[in-house]
């Protein structure tokens, strides 16, 4: 375990198992948040959307989370970024469910942690994910959702049918290839317009490469590419479905001219949620990350588990 700190936090990076296989996990505590006769804490977990690794900039909300008097899970899933796990880059969304179940109970034995006081916070695809587990019961004190994943017709249609069929051959290889025990086959996470990617809408590549320049990474420090099976099934994964079972506070975050996640949708998904709070900026599926956007973004998250679930005075 590696430690490291701040004047207002500490980190340190641990590791939590999924299925048996170790999966990286830093842990930001507030100043003096480590002593454990101090008053419990509540915690946000976190983990990064589609095809990506919690280096890319998802530190920078944990910062401000830890800041502001919360402990910060921030993880890896099975066969990405730190985490171990083979194949590599496979995107299995039952497999990303199970990590996320067992970062949640991982984070509720960490000491200084109030049990009851966990939040779930996801981006893009993970959005989705925290979203359907707060649907399918899991006991949450509440949910942050920041342009969230919320139906896979929507997004299907959102990519265009020629680009999503440039996919479907990489995609039917990579499954044979998984049944019989074989190397996958990648399909590039993003990719420029009429190039095959899963991600191919014109603001998708420059994003994804921003966000590794602000995380102050080289561009080919973590792969850009997933396991091509994936896209047989993202058409079918439309956590909008469980919106109305959400029980906790849950703020859902969307910009108004996403591409990857259509705006339209995912704000009928949010009016679904009994206890929501919506906001909507301006800008594109990126956007949220980055200045100028990401400081707006982040403090209307702190306001919002402030208000619903206060750290410790």
């Amino acid at each position: 375990m590696t430690t490291s700190s701040d004047s207002t936090f500490t980190t340190t990076e641990e590791w939590f198992e999924s299925s048996g296989t170790r999966c990286a996990a830093r842990v930001h505590r507030p100043a003096g948040a480590s002593a454990t006769t101090a008053a419990p804490r509540p915690v946000v977990v976190m983990a990064h959307g589609f095809g990506g690794v919690r280096a890319l900039r998802l530190y920078a909300y944990a910062e401000q989370f830890a800041a502001a008097g919360y402990v910060v899970v921030v993880f890896d899933y099975r066969g990405f970024g730190e985490s171990e796990g083979t194949p590599r880059q496979l995107l299995d969304i039952g497999m990303q469910h199970a990590d996320w179940r067992a970062a949640l109970r991982w984070a509720r034995t960490l000491d200084g942690v109030d049990p009851d006081g966990v939040v779930a916070w996801g981006t893009s695809f993970s959005g989705g994910h925290v979203l359907t587990l707060a649907g399918q019961g899991e006991a949450l004190a509440a949910v942050v959702a920041q342009v969230p994943h919320v139906s896979g017709p929507a997004a299907v249609r959102s990519t265009g049918l020629r680009a999503a069929l440039r996919t479907i051959a990489p995609a039917v290889r990579d499954t044979v290839a998984g049944r019989l025990g074989r190397e996958p086959v990648y399909v590039d996470s993003v990719a420029p317009p009429g190039r095959t990617g899963m991600m191919t809408s014109p603001d998708a590549q420059p994003g994804m490469l921003r966000l590794f320049r602000e995380s102050g990474l080289e561009e080919d420090a973590y792969p850009r590419a997933v396991a091509a099976r994936i896209a047989l099934r993202i058409g079918f994964y439309s956590p909008r479905r469980w919106a109305a079972r959400i029980v906790c506070p849950t703020l859902v975050q969307i910009v108004a001219d996403d591409a990857i996640t259509p705006t339209g949708v995912a704000r009928r998904a949010a009016a679904r949620i009994p206890r929501a709070t919506v906001h909507v900026y301006d800008g594109g599926h990126f956007d949220p990350y980055v200045a100028p956007l990401f400081p707006t973004v982040v403090a209307d998250q702190v306001d919002f588990l402030r208000h619903h679930v206060p750290p410790p005075a």
